[in-house]
């Protein structure tokens, strides 16, 4: 019975394999508070409150924020009204307010109550009633009045599981008694029958005229003015199955039910299943506590282990082979209204509207690379070789390994081109179907990519470049290879679009030019990527409604042909590489069914696109947290600033984190931001998902900071603005600035002084130093006066000298002259007396005194010092002593100074003697060295 239960539970919705819309999931880790959630709600800017069993959660799509119970106790009830969001939690209710700061602030209602509350009361359920606010507790209803503030309560003999807003109605519950109305303050009882007293009422919602009441076991009941009959669905047998929780009617009036243990069931308004969706098939966990519907139509859930959201409007839906059967796909095609897949698995089929899983192809287990229809036979392109496949049967038709695709020649309609691992090959048409025919002899290389034109194959080698291979008539051998080894590059790719084969690698798209024989850039192409957007070159021709497709880092693009124009015109599908999902360089993209809806493969199954209906809606940017930040800064609400004012900061509060958020929520497509700070950069960032940006050591000055967004291509209604300015530092405020400006004209003054007094100072050691220098150099002038003086001095006394010598040495020839005459005439003339009066006369003139007054006087003139340090140091020399001193002061010998003194050489030696005597030197004193040392 245990089997039986769960395949009767799927039976009944026939959903074995479904598209699903984009479900979006967090854990308690990434929140960060428990894992139950209560119920949800949304203010009008789009943030979401959730009630968590720790707490009050906020999410703007870019940061959780929890906010701690006021009591510590599990919040089990949430509602956003206005500015408002009001809780109810154990023995608490009351309400949230943000301050200026954008933290929200609690304020007890039920502390006003004149009237205490109930032993260990929880508030579960709380209503907007326009001019009221309704809190339920299990045993107790209460009014909040929002104009005189008053709490008024309604009490209940029997538990109160809900209670229900209906148009302006309140309706609730009351076990063994049914369904009441508040009316006039008063309780009514309006539906008694039996499922109502005992069942418990999940929610009632309005169907034209009628009631739809929704029961936890026993599904829903359509209530007819007194009449209520059981509303059959196809669901009826799962939720006679299934405990339902918590349910909800959606804005297109569809049913969304949250169940315990087996997920969410959502019905469309005639109560035919369109979706069940437990942990299998991507939820977070089975049991929904809580349901809500955002202003963009997403469908939040508040699970027992998490919260999850459903972007149940999104033209994306998702098959996700949670089961791991089918695998990673890649190649999908839609033929006589079967669906295939071509995985790394197998080659998997289902008919295409249908809810049935895949199943596999007998014998087609394995590496699966394209599919191809050609005439009206599907090709398979296996890791094992090539079939043909007829509905659910495949038919092996080449049995050579590796085949990559297979492709018409279209002067040949009786031949196929076949490009495998190690070539080319050729497949043939015989009445028995098609089959293997050759290879092309000569060419050796794989083939993955490969084009036809003008009776030349174009062969891509992502490593080795592209091959021109030029085959005979026959399609036997290669008669001519030429390969362009400049045009390779990783996850390259090649296609033929519109006549035109087109070369893509990461830097830009090529096309071959049929005139100059080779590939060129085509300068509108190449604008479809950068090389940082780069991320596959696999490009897609789509012959069925003319589409070429192009796989980016950034999104998906695709070319159409312009209407008025030869120009294409490109539309783009703002999924990341990292958001798709899709296998690197073997992209894949297929129609599926008419709407304008794409299939593309992924690693894990494949997601369906309405690319028609890809349009995001008008959004907004905001600003979040404005904080003060550092290196040894935490992040507090003590560091938090106003967004409501301009900042206004000291010079050490210059480092700012700023949060932005843009309140879209959206599996797939993310938000993406770019801020700029004008005062000091201009320029706007780069775009990122990243959702704050951090300043440091900002200078002082005014700023403006601004922030915008994007979803896709679409930008933000508003640009987000916060203006602020950093005061200068105490040092450099006006005051001090000013103090600054008299102590810099003050020090001015006194500098100027100072250098005044300085270069007086200088200029009176220049002048001193001027003087010095010239008393110097009058000192250095006199002293070589001085010296030239005595250089004239010495020049005069040698000339002196030179004068005393030759006056002596004139005076000793004469002497000797006369000496000698006088000898003769003695010696020669015998009569003696007639030459007498001249031997007088010789006499008398060798004995005058004239020539050493003559000598005397040049002696003087010569060496005036001598004659008086010589007295001074011997008074008692006679006159002739002296005059033998002068003579000997000349350095004369004995025999010089005779003819001077008209005496013999011997008398000169005894005066020589007796002067010595006078001088008292001693034996060893030499006379000569003695005089000429006076």
């Amino acid at each position: 019975m245990k089997i039986v239960v769960p395949f009767l539970m799927l039976l009944s919705l026939g959903l074995f394999c479904q598209e699903l819309p984009p479900i979006q999931n967090y854990a308690a880790s990434e929140y960060k508070a428990e894992s139950q959630n209560w119920s949800i709600s949304q203010s009008e800017d789009k943030v979401i409150y959730v009630a968590n069993n720790k707490g009050l959660l906020e999410f703007n799509g870019a940061k959780w924020t929890l906010f701690p119970s006021p009591n510590e106790s599990i919040i089990r009830s949430v509602k956003v009204v206005g500015d408002k969001i009001y809780t109810g939690c154990y023995m608490e209710f009351g309400f949230w307010q943000k301050d200026d700061f954008g933290i929200l602030q609690y304020t007890s209602l039920s502390e006003k109550m004149k009237t205490g509350l109930i032993q260990d009361e929880e508030f579960w359920n709380i209503l907007d009633m326009d001019k009221w606010i309704v809190f339920q507790s299990l045993n107790r209803i209460y009014i909040y009045d929002l104009r005189s503030n008053s709490v008024n309560l309604i009490e209940a003999d029997t538990s109160v599981p809900k209670v229900f807003k209906l148009d302006q109605d309140i309706y609730f519950q009351r076990l063994d008694k049914g369904i009441f109305k508040i009316e006039k303050g008063k309780d009514v009882l309006v539906y008694d029958a039996t499922p109502f007293k005992e069942d418990e009422v999940i929610n009632i919602f309005r169907r034209g005229a009628d009631l739809l009441i929704l029961t936890r076991h026993n599904g829903f009941y359509l209530v007819s003015g007194p009449l209520v009959n059981k509303w059959a669905t196809t669901a009826d047998t799962l939720l006679s199955e299934v405990s339902v929780y918590s349910g909800l009617q959606l804005q297109d009036n569809s049913f969304a039910l949250g169940t315990i243990s087996h997920g969410l069931i959502h019905l469309d308004q005639n109560g035919n299943a369109l979706y069940h969706i437990d942990q299998i098939k991507g939820l977070r966990n089975n049991t929904v506590l809580s349901l809500y519907e955002d202003f963009d139509n997403n469908l939040w859930l508040g699970l027992d282990n998490g919260i999850s959201y459903l972007n149940l409007r999104s033209p994306i839906k998702v098959y996700h082979d949670n089961k791991g059967v089918v695998g990673s796909v890649y190649a999908a095609i839609k033929l006589d209204n079967y669906l295939y897949l071509g995985t790394n698995q197998g080659l998997f089929y289902k008919t295409h509207d249908s809810d049935w899983d895949f199943k596999l192809i007998q014998g087609t287990q394995g590496q699966v690379w394209s599919l191809d229809v050609i005439g009206e036979t599907l090709f398979c392109s296996h890791h094992t070789g090539t079939f043909s496949i007829k509905e659910n049967r495949a038919k092996k038709i080449a049995a050579v390994p590796g085949t990559w695709r297979v492709a018409a020649l279209s002067e040949s309609p009786n031949l196929l081109l076949q490009g495998n691992y190690d070539g080319l090959y050729v497949l043939e048409k015989r009445d028995t179907g098609w089959r293997l025919r050759n290879k092309i002899e000569g060419f050796d290389h794989s083939s993955r990519y490969f084009e036809i034109l003008e009776g030349n194959i174009f062969v891509n080698h992502e490593y080795k470049g592209i091959f021109t291979v030029t085959v005979d008539s026959t399609f036997s051998s290669a008669k001519k290879v030429r390969v362009d080894p400049s045009l390779k590059g990783a996850n390259s790719g090649m296609v033929n679009y519109r006549g035109e084969i087109l070369y893509a690698y990461k830097k830009g798209v090529l096309k071959y030019d049929k005139i100059g024989k080779k590939f060129v850039r085509d300068s509108i192409l190449s604008t479809l990527y950068t090389e940082d957007q780069y991320v596959s070159g696999k490009l897609v021709s789509d012959l069925e409604n003319d589409h070429l497709w192009v796989f980016t880092n950034d999104n998906i693009s695709y070319l159409s042909r312009g209407s008025l124009a030869n120009t294409p015109i490109r539309r783009s599908i703002p999924l990341t590489e990292n958001v798709r999902n899709g296998i690197v360089g073997y992209e894949s993209v297929a129609p599926h069914g008419d709407d304008q809806r794409y299939l593309f493969g992924t690693t894990s199954g494949y997601v369906t696109i309405a690319i028609e209906d890809f349009h995001e809606p008008d959004f907004r940017v905001a600003l979040g947290a404005i904080r003060t930040a550092g290196k040894n800064t935490t992040k507090n609400e003590g560091n938090l600033l106003s967004k409501q004012s301009e900042g206004d900061f000291q010079s050490h509060e210059n480092n700012l984190e700023i949060s932005f958020y843009a309140a879209d929520y959206n599996k797939f497509v993310k938000p993406n931001y770019q801020f700029q700070l004008l005062g000091i950069y201009r320029n706007w960032s780069d775009w990122s998902e990243e959702s704050s940006a951090s300043f440091e050591n900002l200078p002082p000055g005014e700023y403006t900071f601004n922030v915008r967004a994007k979803i896709g291509d679409k930008a933000s209604s508003n640009v987000a603005t916060y203006t602020f300015k950093i005061a200068r530092p105490w040092y450099i405020s006006n005051l001090l600035l000013t103090l600054y400006l008299f102590a810099a004209i003050l020090g001015s003054i006194l500098i100027h002084n100072s250098y005044r007094r300085y270069y007086h100072k200088r200029q009176r050691k220049l002048i001193e130093k001027n003087k010095r220098d010239m008393e110097l150099a009058k000192a250095q002038n006199e002293k070589e006066i001085i010296k030239i003086k005595n250089e004239q001095l010495k020049e005069e006394f040698k000339s002196k000298s030179n004068e005393l010598a030759a006056s002596t040495l004139s005076i000793i020839k004469k002497n000797e002259l006369l000496s000698k005459v006088k000898e003769q005439l003695v010696s020669k003339v015998d009569d003696k007396d007639s030459v007498r009066p001249i031997i007088n006369i010789i006499d008398q003139s060798l004995k005058q005194n004239d020539d050493w007054e003559l000598f005397k006087e040049a002696f003087n003139n010569a060496d005036r010092k001598f004659l008086r340090k010589l007295k001074k140091a011997h008074p008692n020399l006679s006159p002739n002593d002296i005059r033998l001193c002068a003579y000997l002061r000349l350095n004369l010998s004995s025999k010089e100074i005779a003819p001077l003194l008209s005496i013999s050489a011997r008398s000169v030696e005894i005066k020589r003697y007796r002067l010595r005597k006078k001088m008292d030197l001693s034996h060893d004193d030499n006379l000569v060295n003695y005089i000429l040392k006076l």
